[in-house]
């Protein structure tokens, strides 16, 4: 179990590991005061990501979110690709940051998506991306016939310049 705190809150986050996880490549951890923790190819077999190409990649872990009160559940865990990978061989993760909701107890699986002009080999074992769980907040919806004007308006993708 790995404990996360949010100011005064402690919580709780519950770790499953699965056949296809070897416990050998190490437990799920964040050191050095990363805010992530790195997830692993929980995979048998090497599997070989070609450049433009896309896959599922099983993680060997399930996880569940324990808040310190039952009614605290404002939360999510979202999967992030790893810097170093995105950099060095331009690996990504397609729906980044992928949401794995606070009630979903499957298997976490990761997207990866190779942006790069050589194939990527992914190893038993390596670590493909990380785990950071994060507070969400959920407003009352208010149906509104209008929305107040700003000094962007409507301007959009790109609008707000690049220097």
């Amino acid at each position: 179990m790995v404990f996360v705190n949010y100011g005064e809150k402690i919580m709780k986050l519950k770790v499953k590991y699965l056949e296809n996880y070897n416990k050998e490549w190490g437990l799920l951890k964040s050191e050095n005061g990363n805010s992530g923790y790195d997830i692993r190819a929980g995979i048998a077999e090497t599997i070989i990501l070609k450049p433009n190409e896309r896959k599922v990649i099983p993680n060997g872990i399930k996880l569940e979110i324990v808040p310190e009160e039952p009614h605290e559940i404002n939360s999510e865990i979202q999967l992030r690709p790893r810097s170093g990978l995105a950099a060095k061989h331009g690996i990504t993760v397609v729906n980044t940051p992928g949401t794995v909701d606070y009630n979903y107890r499957g298997e976490v699986m990761t997207i990866l998506l190779n942006t790069g002009t050589d194939d990527f080999i992914i190893n038993p074992g390596d670590r493909i991306g990380q785990i950071v769980v994060t507070p969400i907040f959920k407003p009352t919806i208010i149906d509104a016939s209008d929305v107040s004007d700003s000094n962007r308006g409507e301007n959009g993708f790109g609008s707000s310049g690049v220097k």
